[in-house]
């Protein structure tokens, strides 16, 4: 089972506050730094100093580290023109040396786009999985042929289909709960398939649509990574579990129930549960940015136990 570390700075994080994060990630053994794609603070947070942008964000750390991989959880397909996201993530991952991974997602969050003068259309995920054929097509066009796409939302004509990422292929995320549309895209675009914030039951049901539809779509369902997000809370004992779910605004009962929370062997044994669905991976939410101490005890007491 592989251990993410997955932020969401909209909440309030500084770019050096997402590097010294990042780099303890990396020192403390974990396998990849992620974040959200979000520019405005959701719940009671007052999101100071403000959001950093995702892109932005990875090009700098891409720089900074050497062997965690960098990616979102996940783009939204509202931000950002496809062609262009082709080339932001091709360039930040010639600047990682091969190390990205791109989560694109429909886009959802209608306030961060009202706040920034972002449009935000009616119908999303036919424009998505327009983004994600001109992304992946943009890539895989041989050097010196061009790329055309001519859609509903999107026309791109002789399109150099410049730069190239440095791995042969980036990973990509596709996730949801939806039951019919995901998983179809899933087994088509994706090399992963995430499930966020969902419990074990409806983790394998979900599983099981995208497996059913790689299979319809005459692909081995075990050619994609199936993977989970959920918030983690680990504590030594329950008064250092409360004071961490204190830290981060939520009750501990809700945070067992519904994510990783309580003590080193607890959380064992929930990944142990979603381990049995057929999850290889998990992006462990990690939302006070400042307790390093928290990482340290996942990757000595918990991560240390699923090796």
């Amino acid at each position: 089972m592989d251990l993410r570390i997955f932020t969401e700075p909209q909440q309030g994080a500084t770019y050096d506050t997402l590097l010294t994060v990042a780099k303890a990630t990396e020192d403390l053994g974990f396998d990849a730094f992620f974040r959200s794609d979000h520019y405005l603070s959701m719940g009671s947070a007052d999101g100071l100093p403000g959001p950093t942008d995702a892109w932005i964000t990875l090009a700098g750390l891409a720089r900074e580290t050497r062997r965690i991989r960098l990616g979102t959880l996940m783009t939204a397909g509202t931000f950002r023109l496809p062609g262009v996201l082709a080339i932001q993530v091709a360039q930040v991952d010639q600047m990682s040396g091969g190390r990205i991974e791109l989560g694109l997602g429909a886009g959802w969050f209608e306030e961060e786009h009202k706040a920034y003068g972002i449009p935000f259309p009616k119908e999303k995920f036919a424009r998505l999985e327009e983004q994600l054929e001109i992304v992946t097509g943009l890539w895989a066009t041989e050097p010196g042929k061009t790329f055309d796409h001519h859609g509903t939302h999107y026309d791109l004509t002789r399109s150099p289909a410049l730069p190239k990422p440095a791995q042969a292929k980036v990973p990509v995320l596709i996730g949801g709960h939806g039951k019919t549309r995901t998983p179809r895209l899933a087994a088509r675009y994706a090399d992963e398939f995430n499930m966020p914030f969902a419990s074990v039951e409806d983790t394998a049901r979900q599983f099981g649509r995208v497996r059913d539809a790689a299979q319809e779509a005459g692909r081995d369902p075990d050619d994609l990574v199936y993977s989970n997000a959920l918030v983690v809370c680990v504590g030594k004992d329950d008064q250092e579990v409360a004071r961490r779910a204190a830290a981060i605004g939520r009750e501990v009962d809700e945070l067992r129930a519904n994510g990783l929370a309580g003590s080193p062997a607890e959380v064992v044994d929930k990944i142990g549960r979603y381990a049995s669905t057929g999850s290889r991976r998990i992006y462990l939410q990690f939302l006070d940015l400042s307790d390093l101490d928290h990482l340290e005890l996942i990757s000595s007491q918990v991560q240390s136990q699923l090796r």
